[in-house]
C-alpha cells in the first residue's frame, strides 16, 4: 500500500473547550444494559417545556458568565430521542434566541447525542435530524458482535433475556450515510473482556472507523482481568497492523502518549470536567455533571449546586472549580511511572469516597490501565517496525497530529 496514513481519532469539535450544557430530558430507556452506571432509572422523571426553557433563559442571559467562545447542547437520558418532540421544540427555541439576542453563540453551536440507535431511523427522529443536520454530533452505541453487545445491551422488562443487537445493527448504515465519520463508544465490563479483539474488528467490517472504546470506572474487576485484557489489546494489535486495519480505522485504546512519568507541576489539572460542564434534570436542578444526579449514584446523595429558578450557587461550585489531580490523588498514582492516560470519572469519585467528598479518586481501573500500557507499548513498537521496513516511517512522523485521544469517561 502506497501513501499510507494512519488513521487517528478526530479532534474534539472546537479543541474540546466548548461550553458543555446537558439536558437530562429523560430517565427512561428501552433498554437495561447491566454495566450502566445510571442506577435509578425510571419512566416518570420527563423534563417539561417549562424547565427547559427556563434552563436555556437562564444561561442566555447571562451571556458574560458563559464566556466560551462556542457551545454544545447535549441530550441524555436514558435515551434522549424518545424526548424527541422535546428536543425539537428546545433546539427550535436555542435557535431562536441565539439569532434574536445576537448572542456569540449563534452559528457556534452543536447539538450532541448518545443514543442507543433503536428509534434512530423514526420518521420524527430522521425529521429533525435533516433540519439540524449542519449541527448535529450523533453517536449509536453498539459494543461490537452480537455476542458482545446482547451480553449487556438488553431490552427492559420481565420475561427471558432479549439482546438488541439486530434493532441497533440495522440503523447503522442510514447512521454513516449522514454522518460518514461517525464514532461508536463501546464499553468493556469483566463479562466483556474475551471479546475486545473481534468486537473491534466487527465494528471496522460494518463501516465504523472510530471506536472509542473504555473500561468501566466502577470496581467490577476479577483477579486476573488486567491479563486477559492484556491478551486481548495484544491480539487486537496484531490484527489492526497485520490486516492494514490502521490505515483507515482508529481505536481509542492505542495512543502513543499514555504510559509515561508525570510532572505533577506541569500536569496538574483535572482529567474530568465536573464544574466546567452544567447539567439540567426535570426538576430544574443544576449539577457540575451528570454523573452528580441522583439516577448517577449507588450510595450517596445528589449534589446539586442551583436550579433554574434560583441559579447557580457558586459556593457549592467553587470546589470543582479547584480540583486538580495532587488534590485528589493518592501518592502511588502521583508516583506512578506509566501515569499518563490513566483516567478518571469524577462522579465515580463521589460515589466511591470513603465520604461526601470530590477529593478521593478511585483507583479501581489501576491495574487495567497499566495492563492497556503494556498492549499499547507493543502496538507501536510493532506499528513503527512495520513502517521502518516499508520506509514509511518517516511520513507518519511527518503527518501526525500533535496528540492522540487516550480514553475518556
Amino acid at each position: 500500500m502506497s501513501d499510507t496514513k494512519i488513521k487517528k481519532q478526530e479532534e474534539p469539535w472546537q479543541g474540546g473547550v466548548a461550553k458543555n450544557i446537558t439536558f437530562i430530558v429523560t430517565k427512561d430507556c428501552q433498554l437495561a444494559c447491566k454495566y450502566c452506571y445510571l442506577v435509578g432509572k425510571n419512566e416518570k422523571e420527563r423534563m417539561s417545556w417549562e424547565t427547559a426553557k427556563a434552563a436555556i433563559d437562564y444561561v442566555l442571559d447571562r451571556e458574560e458568565e458563559f464566556p466560551q467562545e462556542s457551545v454544545v447542547w447535549d441530550f441524555i437520558g436514558g435515551e434522549p430521542f424518545l424526548e424527541i418532540d422535546l428536543i425539537d421544540r428546545i433546539c427550535d427555541y436555542i435557535k431562536t434566541e441565539l439569532y434574536r439576542r445576537d448572542h456569540h453563540w449563534f452559528d457556534s453551536y452543536r447539538f450532541s447525542f448518545s443514543t442507543n440507535g433503536i428509534n434512530y431511523d423514526s420518521e420524527k427522529v430522521q425529521r429533525f435530524i435533516n433540519k439540524n443536520l449542519s449541527h448535529l454530533s450523533i453517536g449509536i452505541t453498539i459494543d461490537g458482535t452480537r455476542r458482545k453487545h446482547d451480553l449487556n445491551r438488553i431490552w427492559k422488562g420481565s420475561g427471558p433475556e432479549r439482546g438488541s443487537y439486530d434493532d441497533v445493527v440495522r440503523n447503522i448504515p442510514l447512521w454513516l450515510e449522514q454522518f460518514p465519520g461517525g464514532g461508536t463508544k463501546v464499553t468493556i465490563s469483566s463479562a466483556d473482556i474475551p471479546y475486545i479483539k473481534e468486537s473491534v474488528l466487527h465494528l471496522y467490517g460494518l463501516g465504523i472507523h472510530e471506536v472509542n472504546i473504555n473500561v468501566v470506572f466502577e470496581d467490577v474487576w476479577k483477579e486476573g482481568d488486567d491479563r486477559l485484557f492484556e491478551d486481548q489489546l495484544m491480539e487486537l494489535a496484531d490484527a489492526i497492523i497485520d490486516g492494514g486495519w490502521y490505515e483507515s480505522c482508529s481505536c481509542s485504546f492505542f495512543s502513543e502518549n499514555i504510559g509515561k512519568p508525570l510532572d505533577p507541576e506541569l500536569e496538574n489539572q483535572n482529567w474530568c470536567g465536573a464544574g466546567m460542564m452544567l447539567a439540567v434534570d426535570a426538576a430544574g436542578n443544576f449539577y457540575p455533571c451528570t454523573r452528580f444526579a441522583a439516577y448517577s449514584l449507588r450510595s450517596k446523595k445528589p449534589l446539586i449546586i442551583g436550579n433554574v429558578r434560583d441559579g447557580i450557587d457558586q459556593d457549592k461550585l467553587r470546589p470543582f472549580l479547584t480540583l486538580d489531580r495532587l488534590t485528589q490523588s493518592p501518592q502511588k498514582c502521583i508516583d506512578c511511572e506509566v501515569a499518563s492516560g490513566c483516567a478518571w470519572c469524577q462522579g465515580e469519585n463521589y460515589d466511591a469516597a470513603d465520604t461526601d467528598t470530590i477529593y478521593q479518586r478511585s483507583t479501581a481501573i489501576c491495574l487495567m490501565h497499566k495492563a492497556r500500557v503494556r498492549a499499547n507499548n507493543y502496538y507501536w513498537n510493532k506499528l513503527f517496525r512495520k513502517l521502518e521496513l516499508e520506509g514509511k516511517k518517516e511520513e507518519y512522523e511527518k503527518n501526525k497530529p500533535e496528540a492522540n485521544a487516550s480514553l475518556t469517561c
